[in-house]
């Protein structure tokens, strides 16, 4: 069918898109060279506006045929990858989200390079329908997708991604990193093949370069020719092989990506200098080839080692539970196991050196713990007899029993894991112009080199060829590409080496930017260990009775308060129609009467009742008459004056909000020095407080723990949660502080500026040398091997910039310096 047929057909009742017949009525259609041409559907409007907006409208102005239909490519045939669909597999690997009715996966997948390769991936993926999100991470070669299954089957996904060349399967970290080492080897390989072939091509280079007319006979010129041909071949043909692969693969998905004039210029050099020397006629460039191949997989080679050692933890932490565990039977028997087969309540012996397999309660003895790999913190850490420990973490001193409470894919560790994943979900805003510049940049570049081109077959014609290979290589937009990925990813190694982990990218750009940072008290400011100290019966009750009535209530709860009640849990008293009044306190039913634990006004609404002392008071009743008073008690966080004073030193606003007295809020807001404060607040109060400083034009992060901060979390322009945060808590949060220092926030935040500041010192310099650099080689004063130098150093400069936040250190702000410095070491 020709362009012009399908047109006129498209006008009237065929999808402008896919060619398919448009329903009558159809709502849907693209605007192009001020027409409106019908869509069939709304995923070919969503595509078509895609391809228009991207600045790629000539796609459709100059397209020969219509796109073939999914079911007619025999490369996206779902049967292939059938046996991913097989429920008992995918248990291993694919887990729920959100409210059950979607799932997601990660995907290690082979043949990423660039940014672009991300913008393929995840373009193509979000287009099929019953793909809710994808999110590539480029440090781990890892794809992480979520989809409605009631829609969309894995092997479908797994087809698509390999229709476009990208081929994906489950993640699995041992063979993923055996795949990463392959690929490092052959990138090696290719590399120093085209360091060889580069250094002989300018040995018999040199000489033609530096002779006078007449030094070096015909035959020698033909004889250096043809060795140099000799030796550019392999480099062509095996070094800048993935090139012309990425290149194919571009075209073949209608994406002009950065590989895409990179092989128009090895590839023409080569063939214009490979028929120079067999016709004996013209100019030979094959040391421009050899030295364009070698200085472009030597700055990706750099970038990729960098992108790699920065995502090095990420991987580490997808192995960090041990493979095996030692089980403790019911007769008492050790057995070893995989400890992927432990369940909750099991039993397991953890021996001096070995790792916790899985997460657990200690029940028999005392020893201390390296959590390094989790926290950041070098320094071991004491645990006991009724301490919680995390999987992943070594024993170092004495052997340990341990309950099972979270095995597996459920542990802490593997949802760090995949909350790092979702952090690639989305992108700062300078993250996501940077990508869209570079891919508009390439097609704005091609349409350039014609032009150049054109301008000197009139000016030059024996000039013509290299000037264009020196358009096309000092321009590549590889720096412009690398600019933010690079900076991104050191960030967040960064902030994981400190204890931080980030779970949404965007909370980068949102912590460079605030402005007042709002606590929570309890668990927060404090250590979240309430212990109880003092109980004053009223009204005939016991005080055994009182806190064990207490215990009963607060049965299975997380909040903090909670756990200073476990030790007077009795069986034999249990609460039915349990129920949580956010901010209140909770109440249930006990023996047939109605029990309440919380604030004097909840308990007791008819009574005028005041604590009985100074400190957080709660108040027990029955039936809406009080029965007593408990005195509760929590250890301020040793650097939480530290990290006040800090952050007011840096200019910001700190607040604390809380629900406990005023009693207890103001002595703690006076002894950290925080002028902003308010009691008794519910949620909702929270959460009106943090509308109305963002209604002030100021950017607000909220620091909680509990179940209770989770919409204020959600409603702040930036969230923490800290390490013992409860799983929604976690999960709500744009970022998790896994080290239990309340500095680090401080450290993220000066963290977060240096990244943000670099994403834009990256973005600068990448413009401004493609800007600079493009009418010098236009006008035929930069040599090919000139520009392979400096599109190299471009990109090193990019890489080079964003590893200096692997040095990043914190300094004490004084009171006139809003901003840390970022320090060479």
């Amino acid at each position: 069918m020709s362009h012009q047929a399908s047109t006129a057909e498209a006008a009237i009742d065929y999808c402008y898109h896919c060619g398919s017949l448009v329903p009558a009525g159809a709502p849907w259609s693209i605007t192009l060279d001020e027409r409106d041409h019908p869509l069939c559907c709304p995923g070919c409007e969503a595509v078509a506006h895609a391809i228009v907006d991207g600045g790629l409208g000539s796609y459709y102005r100059f397209r020969t045929e219509l796109p073939e239909r999914p079911d007619e490519r025999q490369a996206v045939k779902a049967e292939t990858w059938a046996v991913f669909d097989d429920p008992g597999l995918q248990r291993q690997f694919v887990h729920a989200e959100g409210d059950g009715d979607r799932v997601h996966a990660t995907l290690a997948v082979d043949g990423i390079t660039c940014a672009a390769c991300a913008w393929l991936i995840e373009h193509r993926l979000n287009d099929l329908e019953g793909v809710t999100s994808s999110a590539v991470n480029l440090s781990h070669h890892r794809v992480r997708v979520a989809w409605d299954p009631a829609r969309l089957k894995l092997s479908r996904i797994l087809a698509e991604m390999a229709a476009i060349g990208y081929s994906a399967q489950p993640y699995e970290p041992d063979a993923a990193q055996q795949r990463l080492q392959f690929e490092e080897r052959m990138n090696i390989r290719r590399l120093i093949v085209a360091a060889v072939g580069m250094a002989q091509v300018m040995m018999f280079s040199i000489p033609i370069y530096m002779a006078a007319p007449g030094e070096i006979s015909a035959d020698f010129y033909a004889l250096f020719h043809w060795l140099s041909f000799a030796l550019a071949t392999p480099v062509v043909f095996f070094s800048a092989m993935p090139f012309f692969r990425n290149a194919v693969r571009d075209l073949r998905a209608r994406v002009l990506g950065m590989d895409v004039p990179v092989s128009i210029a090895i590839g023409g050099a080569y063939l214009a200098s490979g028929y120079a020397v067999i016709a004996d006629t013209g100019e030979v460039y094959f040391d421009s080839v050899a030295m364009f191949t070698f200085f472009l997989l030597f700055g990706r080679y750099v970038e990729a080692r960098a992108r790699r050692r920065s995502g090095h933890t990420g991987n580490v932490m997808a192995g960090a539970l041990p493979l095996s565990a030692v089980r403790l039977e019911a007769n008492g028997e050790e057995r070893i196991l995989p400890a992927s087969e432990l369940v909750a309540g099991d039993r397991v012996v953890v021996k001096p050196g070995h790792g916790v397999p899985a997460d657990g309660v200690i029940e028999e003895g005392e020893s201390s713990l390296d959590e390094s790999m989790l926290t950041g913190e070098y320094l071991p850490v004491n645990r006991r007899l009724g301490d919680s420990v995390t999987g992943g973490s070594q024993n170092i001193e004495s052997p340990l029993v341990v309950r099972v409470t979270h095995a597996g894919k459920d542990a802490r560790v593997a949802s760090i894991v995949d909350l790092t994943d979702r952090a690639f979900a989305s992108r700062p805003r300078l993250a996501r112009l940077a990508a869209r510049m570079s891919h508009l940049f390439v097609l704005r570049l091609l349409v350039v080199t014609v032009c150049v081109t054109t301008a000197w077959w009139f000016i030059d014609p024996s000039r013509m060829l290299w000037v264009m290979l020196s358009v096309l290589v000092v321009t590549c937009p590889c720096a412009l590409a690398l600019a933010t990925p690079t900076a991104l990813t050191a960030g967040h190694g960064q902030l994981r080496r400190r204890g931080i982990l980030i779970t949404r990218a965007d909370a980068i750009e949102s912590l460079s930017q605030v402005d007042r940072v709002i606590f929570d008290k309890t668990g927060t400011l404090t250590c979240g260990e309430m212990q109880l100290i003092d109980t004053r019966p009223l009204d005939g009750i016991t005080g055994e009775r009182a806190r064990t009535v207490a215990a009963a209530l607060e049965a299975h709860s997380e909040h903090p308060i909670a756990r200073a009640f476990r030790p007077w849990r009795q069986a034999t008293v249990d609460a039915s129609d349990k129920a949580s009044r956010t901010g209140q306190g909770v109440e249930g039913t006990i023996d047939g009467k109605r029990w309440r634990l919380g604030r004097a006004d909840f308990v007791a609404p008819g009574h005028a009742l005041s604590p009985p002392g100074e400190g957080q008071w709660l108040l027990l009743g029955e039936e809406g008459e009080p029965r007593a008073w408990f005195a509760l008690r929590d250890r301020l966080r040793e650097d939480a004056a530290e990290t006040v004073a800090e952050l007011k030193a840096r200019g910001i606003q700190v607040e604390l909000l809380s629900g406990d007295t005023a009693e207890a809020v103001r002595g703690m807001a006076d002894q950290l020095g925080i002028e902003t404060w308010q009691a008794g607040a519910s949620p909702e109060g929270k959460l009106a407080r943090i509308r109305e400083c963002q209604a002030a034009g100021e950017k607000v992060a909220m620091i909680g723990d509990g179940i209770n901060d989770v919409p204020v979390l959600a409603g702040a322009d930036v969230s923490i949660a800290m390490n013992g945060a409860t799983d929604l808590a976690r999960t709500s949060a744009d970022a998790v502080l896994l080290s239990p220092r309340l500095l680090r926030i401080v450290e993220a935040i000066e963290i977060a500026r240096a990244t943000r500041r670099i994403m834009r010192q990256n973005m600068i310099w990448s413009v401004c040398y493609n800007f600079s650099a493009l009418p010098l080689a236009a006008i035929g004063i930069v040599p090919p091997w000139v520009a392979a130098l400096g599109m190299s150093g471009s990109s090193l400069v990019v890489v080079g910039n964003a590893l200096r936040l692997n040095r990043f250190r914190l300094r004490p702000a004084p009171v006139s310096a809003p901003e840390a410095r970022l320090v060479n070491a």
